[in-house]
Parts: structure tokens; sequence; C-alpha cells
């Protein structure tokens, strides 16, 4: 199998392992909830419709509310429970979406039980502002800070801050058991915190939290599928994290300095969420194709080494595509189609790039979120 098929071959292999449906379906079936109560099901991010569809087979609910992106599909059995709201950035759907999420709590009291499944995206299909901020004010506030490059869990206290239901404070409204079972898409951080947290409180003891899978549980069959083909694996420990072409440079030293010390077919995989600070106007693209094209500078000419980095809901930034697949021959093939590789990366226009040089991975929406998973492929002479 060539480095790229190989490559895409394994970051599906991860996205299997995050497969929402079934990591919900398999907990609920261990840990059956204890309430004898009503019983109600709340589902919200990028995962709801998926996480939401693998609960229905652990127990009958009384009430259903799952809010998702727009671009969800949802099962028959679903339609009449899910509202629609915005992502990336908040607006009145969101409002609507988190009047509906407080109505829906609110309707549970003393010795009832609801079951809150929260995954990426949460954040901004929920989102009502407290006291004195508008909406305008939250949205304008959160995308300066992700201009300026903020990490995600700095980002959702900003969020937290903002917001009348984030922080737990959505749990707050119910004197219910709320047990939330959470599909991270924070890597190396508390897994409570993914969303803003609107459905873990530390005021409610009684309440619980699991973590269903995360950016590792994919990375983790990923490295298995590769050991069982006889190829070397390393498993980069720390998160991928700071500025992303920053990060995808280093990403691509250490893919090539792995190779020359083993010989043979090797493999570095990593998981993780970097960011991308931009000033004045930007093109189109996303901080994996960013990092993605800062790697193929890296190894420009170089034979033997391919990169795949990709973002495990299949979105990356402003774009259509979930990321970027480079080797050797990236920045060649840019040049003959006249696009400066250098350029384009400091206008962060690789979307573009890639939609002219080739290398764009495309997946349409997963259904999942556990953030990005960068995969390199190296073979060697020795």
């Amino acid at each position: 199998m060539a480095g790229a098929e190989l490559l895409e071959a394994l970051w599906r292999t991860a996205l299997d392992a995050v497969d929402p449906e079934r990591l919900v379906a398999e907990f609920l079936e261990r840990r059956r909830p204890r309430s004898r109560g009503r019983r109600g099901l709340f589902a919200c991010g990028k995962a709801a419709v998926a996480m939401a569809s693998g609960a229905f087979g652990s127990a009958p609910f009384d009430e259903v509310l799952v809010v998702a992106p727009r671009e969800a599909a949802v099962p028959a059995a679903l339609r009449a429970a899910v509202l629609f709201a915005a992502h990336p950035e908040p607006d009145r759907s969101s409002l609507a979406a988190a009047r509906a999420a407080l109505a829906f709590f609110r309707g549970f009291g003393a010795g009832e039980e609801i079951v809150a499944l929260v995954s990426g995206g949460t954040s901004s299909l929920l989102a009502l502002p407290r006291d004195g901020v508008t909406l305008a004010d939250e949205r304008s506030r959160v995308r300066r800070a992700m201009r300026a490059g903020w990490p995600i869990e700095r980002l959702n206290r900003l969020r937290v801050s903002l917001s009348r239901i984030k922080g737990g404070r959505l749990a707050e409204a119910t004197a219910a058991r709320v047990t939330t079972l959470v599909l991270s898409d924070v890597p190396g951080a508390d897994f409570r915190v993914v969303g803003s947290g609107p459905t873990v409180s530390p005021k409610k003891p009684l309440d619980r939290a699991f973590r269903v899978g995360d950016n590792r549980t994919g990375l983790s069959a990923a490295a298995a599928a590769a050991r069982r083909a006889g190829i070397a694996v390393s498993v980069q420990r720390a998160p991928l994290s700071g500025e992303a072409a920053e990060a995808g440079r280093a990403f691509a030293r250490r893919l090539r300095g792995g190779a020359r010390r083993r010989g043979g077919e090797f493999l570095l995989l990593a998981g993780g969420e970097t960011t991308v600070s931009i000033e004045g106007r930007a093109g189109t693209g996303g901080r994996n194709q960013e990092a993605a094209l800062a790697a193929a500078i890296e190894i420009a000419g170089e034979s033997g080494l391919a990169i795949l980095a990709a973002g495990s809901d299949g979105r990356d930034g402003n774009s259509e595509n979930a990321g970027a697949l480079v080797d050797g021959g990236t920045v060649a093939a840019g040049n003959a189609r006249g696009m400066d590789a250098r350029k384009r990366l400091a206008a962060h226009d690789s979307a573009s790039y890639f939609g002219s040089s080739g290398g764009a991975f495309r997946t349409g929406p997963t259904g999942t979120n556990v953030a990005d998973w960068w995969f390199g492929y190296a073979r060697s002479g020795r």
C-alpha cells in the first residue's frame, strides 16, 4: 500500500474507533442509569445525533431533546426531537436552542434523571448570553479571541464568563440528577469542559460525568492497526498545540528524524488541536491545512515522506476540506500551477493552495468530533 493510501486508511480506522453511536451504546450497556423516575435524554454537539441514537437502546426516555448542527443527517426516529442551530458561530437559532434546553432541564425534578450527551460544537449551538451581554457582543469577543490564537481551554473560559447556561449552569436549572457522557474534543484537558461544560456543575455533587471517547481513542486504534501490519509506529505523547504552521514544521522534522533512526517503514501519529493567529485579512483554510502546508515546505524535494493532517469532524476552518495530504512533491506541484506555497501560507490561504495544486482531503461531515489527527509516513532505504 502506498504511503498516502496507508495514511488515509489509518485515519479512517481512527475515525471508526470514535463512532459516537457505538461508544454511547456500549457505555450505557455496561452502566445503566439508576433513576426509577422520569428520564430525559438531552444531546448537543457535532456528534449529538449519533450519540442520541446510541442511547435509545439502553432504556426508554420520557422526553428527548437533541441540538445539532444544520448539516447533520437525522434518522426518522429522531426528527421530532431535533433542533438545528448554528456552528461555528452562534446566531438566533442558537439562542432558541439554548432557551429550549433550559426549559427541558427545568421540566425535570427531584427523583428524576437527565442523561446528557455532550460533544464538541456545543458552545456555539447553545448560546444564551448573561445579563448585560448581547449575542453580538459574545460573537465579537469570541471571534477576536480565536483570531488571536487562543487555545480551546481559554476560549471556553471566556464563553463561560459570557453565558447564562455554560459552566454547569444548565445542570443547575434542574433538581434532577444529571448524568453526562462526553465525547471529548479537548485533548490533554479535563473532559468536563467540552462544549464549555453546560451540564457539569461542581454545585451538584450527586451528578456524574463520564468520558466515552476522545482523541486518544482514535490514535490507539490507528497505532494498533499499523502494528498488526508490521509497521514501526511512534505515538506522540504530548497533544498537538501552539501555532499550526510551527507545529506542522516540527511534526515533519520529527517524522524525518524517526525515519532516519529506524529505517524501513515508519509511522508518526499525533492528535490535538493547534491554533492560527490572524492579523488583517485571511484567505480560506484551517489549522490542519496550514500545518500541512508548512510541513510540505519543510520536506520539499524529499522522497519517501507523506503527511496527512485533518479534523475528525470533517471540517477544517472556513473551508469544505477536512485537511490536507502532502509529500515531498507538494511544493513543486504548486509551483507548476503558479501557486507559491510560502506566500499562500503567509496569507492563511492554504485551502486555495490545495484546491489548485492537489492534496485537499475532503470527507464531508463525519458526525463525530475529537479534535485533529496528524499521521506521518516515512520509508527509508536503510
